[in-house]
């Protein structure tokens, strides 16, 4: 795998026809909002692009009847940049999807179209550090700490575990047997409606009542999860602040704005 460079899928597909980011800016669907006077999903693809660990980029989603909305995506598919693919009823499905399309011995990165703040120093450092780790998933997250020194005041969701604070960063590797990972999630995203059962299926209710009582670390969590789902998950931790930053709310949207004029202003972070 070391050898290998990885086929990036974005997940593109609006989970809700009332979207506030879509309603928001008036775009065609919440992909297709600018940020930065940039529609989202063309940050993610352009910044996909310029990274040479990967090879290849397939977007899921948006529907094909919306692409008029969006120029820039359409060149981006005629030039053969991004293959595109319709997306199906939910993430995981979409996911699964586009992951059967790539070659099983072909290493995968998962992202989505919300990332606007992604930049190539960010993917680089996970791929590099995922190719290192011995395992079959990884999961970029970053921890409280370095996201309240990037953006202080900032209001994130944070996983409390007994060894700190922790946020996820919409990006996933998937070696070959990882990929059965996207089917436990199939089967958690079937649940969610039921969530005790969902709880039961994920972690596992020895688990919960370590979260409950403050006793469940980083290590434990992933262990009790890569023990349900069969396969071997891994945390790589990012010292990026923007990493932490995806685009859900109008809070979001004005904090990546401000953040992207900081950059263009000369600031720490890179462009």
């Amino acid at each position: 795998m070391n050898q290998q460079r990885y086929t990036a899928v974005v997940l593109a597909a609006d989970r809700t026809n009332k979207d506030p980011i879509t309603q928001h800016t008036g775009a065609a669907c919440k992909a297709f909002a600018p940020v930065g006077g940039i529609p989202m999903v063309i940050r993610v693809i352009d910044t996909l692009a310029s990274c040479d660990l990967i090879n290849k980029i397939i977007l899921c989603g948006p529907p094909e009847s919306l692409h008029v909305h969006c120029p820039e995506l359409r060149q981006r598919i005629s030039s053969g940049l991004v293959n595109w693919i319709p997306n199906l009823d939910s993430p995981s499905r979409s996911a699964e999807n586009a992951i059967n399309q790539i070659p099983h011995d072909i290493p995968v990165l998962l992202t989505t179209a919300d990332h606007a703040l992604l930049s190539p120093e960010i993917v680089q450092n996970f791929l590099q550090a995922s190719m290192r780790v011995n395992c079959d998933v990884t999961v970029g997250a970053i921890t409280e700490e370095v996201l309240l020194a990037a953006f202080p005041g900032s209001r994130r969701t944070i996983i409390r575990l007994r060894d700190g604070g922790f946020r996820g960063c919409n990006l996933y590797t998937f070696n070959p047997k990882g990929r059965a990972l996207v089917g436990f999630w199939q089967q958690a995203e079937n649940l969610r409606k039921k969530p005790w059962k969902l709880v039961a299926r994920v972690l596992g209710f020895k688990t919960v009542l370590l979260y409950l009582l403050g006793m469940l670390t980083k290590r434990k969590a992933l262990a009790a999860i890569s023990e349900k789902s069969g396969v071997d998950i891994q945390v790589v931790m990012l010292d990026d602040g923007r990493a932490g930053i995806d685009v859900d709310k109008i809070d979001d949207l004005t904090l990546a704005e401000s953040i992207l004029s900081q950059n263009q202003q000369g600031s720490r972070f890179p462009n």
